[in-house]
């Protein structure tokens, strides 16, 4: 098996959300300069692949996930250049970069729709979802997954079109023989400039149920779920895309695929499928949905009994068959450590790492966003007007001023805990003026947390979360295990330790991981052989059979 391993199977992903990652232009706004600037940092962590959200040219309704011109940088970033300075200096170091691929809509000011809103005939007007719908009334009852309905009215040809996020972002027509080649060739472009892969925005959304039929009414909603994931003929296109792109490249490929099972990333991620390397996954991001009807709006924590077996589920079913994604936290998701860890001073540093240690030691592609490796936390914004993110501004518009299901004081709670801007504050260099992200005011308030959260301050202790994060990736890169390693779930029903096994070759590592405050008493001496090694661990010397708050080890038992 080993000799069948591929590079992006050994690799760790550092994602960077450029808008937030390094001014140099001093506009309050990140750009492709500042990465390059910090390649050295990213280096020495010991990462291996750099993940960029989008870059393209956009009107920025959603950050960049509506694009303008996919072969153009955004002026906001830089230029064409600058792009290929970063991606000529990152291969320099050994890094490899790749480009977020959103092909499920474009912006509304990407020529194609332009073209296609013009008349009811032009050639473009297939590459998009037109319907006159039934009068005034829309051509079904889908939702947006931005609020409201999923279709917008257009004066100019008295037709509806679809947009499943938001009415800037209209979906493309992927039943269209000339609008898939088109796409095809925009990402061959792409992959002979030098980049070494995509990570696929919404992809499994792009074959839509034939007819466009109703969905079943949400709950509190006067619209109907969209059911636009997984369709009809989303592996035909994926494979068509694979044999005539991806599969002339030596690249990594990742989809997001919102509402998959283990089943279901078989197909799309099988090693005999020819579709894609491996999908994201979001069961166990959805363990803290609100239990009433109102999603991802919640202030619930994750019960880690649900998350331990959909951990395991994964990590069994995708065995020997397909590969997985590992991965706490994005820029669509609170942060790791105030989400699934402890961000109280007393506690921010401990959990950080044991959620590291539990991640890192699975089987799988770690993602590491920006930050993460530093222990950031959500921002606790207070104000309305602190918020920047479409969805956060749009949710509360909708639960709290029109449908009055939520007051402002339990609404602003829920954005504090789920809001997307948490992970897009700005990333915190220092403590000069903020953050050293910018010397301008910043698009985004910056965590002011940063004085004592940072990453000058992370190198400079040698007991850092930053220092934690390079030894995983080291023992990732240095025993074969960590790679090929089967897993075995241990005490499945403990509501308080996460503790699994890794086997591969007759060796043994037991991976403990306590996500509570709490000092546990747990019989952990049963496992431990009298020639144990200690490979890595948040508090250095083991308590027999105690583990401290947020505790973890990873013993080499054979």
């Amino acid at each position: 098996m080993a000799a069948t391993i591929k590079w992006w199977q050994q690799a760790v992903v550092y994602q960077v959300y450029l808008r937030s990652f390094q001014d140099t232009n001093h506009d309050g706004i990140g750009d492709l300069k500042g990465i390059t600037a910090h390649l050295d940092y990213l280096k020495q962590l010991g990462i291996d692949v750099i993940w960029l959200n989008p870059i393209y040219r956009s009107p920025n309704d959603d950050n960049g996930y509506d694009i303008s011109d996919y072969q153009q940088i955004a002026a906001d970033f830089g230029t064409m250049a600058d792009f290929d300075e970063l991606l000529q200096a990152a291969h320099d170091r050994g890094l490899k970069i790749i480009m977020d691929l959103v092909v499920n809509h474009t912006s509304d000011e990407h020529p194609w729709f332009k073209r296609s809103r013009q008349d009811r005939t032009n050639q473009y007007r297939d590459f998009y979802f037109w319907s006159s719908g039934n009068g005034k009334k829309a051509p079904n009852n889908w939702d947006a997954a931005f609020g409201g309905s999923a279709w917008q009215y257009d004066e100019q040809t008295q037709q509806y079109y679809l947009h499943t996020f938001s009415t800037k972002q209209p979906d493309l027509n992927w039943e269209n023989p000339t609008l898939r080649e088109s796409v095809y060739t925009m990402m061959t472009w792409w992959l002979n400039k030098g980049v070494d892969g995509f990570r696929m925005d919404v992809i499994n959304q792009i074959s839509k149920l034939p007819g466009l039929p109703d969905g079943p009414l949400k709950p509190h909603s006067q619209f109907g779920d969209a059911r636009v994931t997984n369709g009809p003929r989303v592996h035909e296109f994926l494979q068509e895309m694979n044999q005539e792109v991806l599969s002339q490249f030596d690249i990594m490929t990742v989809g997001e695929t919102h509402g998959v099972t283990p089943a279901d990333a078989l197909k799309y991620a099988g090693a005999d499928q020819h579709e894609l390397d491996m999908v994201f996954e979001f069961q166990h991001l959805r363990l803290d949905n609100s239990q009433h009807g109102l999603g991802k709006w919640s202030t619930r924590k994750t019960p880690l009994v649900a998350l331990k077996k959909v951990i395991s589920d994964w990590q069994v079913g995708l065995e020997g068959r397909a590969w997985n994604s590992l991965f706490w936290n994005n820029h669509d998701t609170p942060r790791a450590v105030s989400r699934f860890g402890d961000d109280r001073p007393a506690y921010r540093v401990r959990s950080a790492k044991m959620l590291a240690t539990c991640l890192h030691l699975l089987q799988g592609t770690p993602y590491i966003y920006q930050g993460e490796e530093l222990g950031m936390t959500d921002a606790h914004f207070t104000e309305l007007a602190s918020y920047r993110d479409i969805e956060s501004l749009n949710a509360y518009r909708d639960l709290v001023t029109e449908r009055q299901l939520l007051s402002p004081a339990d609404m602003m709670a829920r954005l504090a805990a789920r809001s997307r801007d948490n992970s897009r504050t700005p990333m915190q260099w220092d403590t000069e003026v903020n953050a050293g992200f910018s010397d301008a005011a910043p698009w985004l308030t910056v965590n002011p947390n940063y004085r004592q959260i940072n990453a000058a301050a992370a190198l400079a202790d040698p007991d850092s979360v930053w220092y934690y994060y390079q030894h995983l990736i080291q023992l990732r890169h240095q025993y074969p295990l960590v790679t090929l390693g089967s897993l075995e779930l241990l005490w499945a029903d403990d509501p308080q330790v996460f503790l699994y096994a890794r086997q591969w070759e007759g060796r043994t590592w037991l991976v403990c991981c306590n996500f509570t405050a709490e000092t546990l008493s747990r019989p952990l001496d049963q496992y431990l052989t009298p020639t144990a090694k200690c490979l890595i661990s948040n508090y250095g010397e083991q308590q027999p059979n105690k583990l401290r708050p947020y505790e973890d080890w990873v013993y080499q038992l054979a």
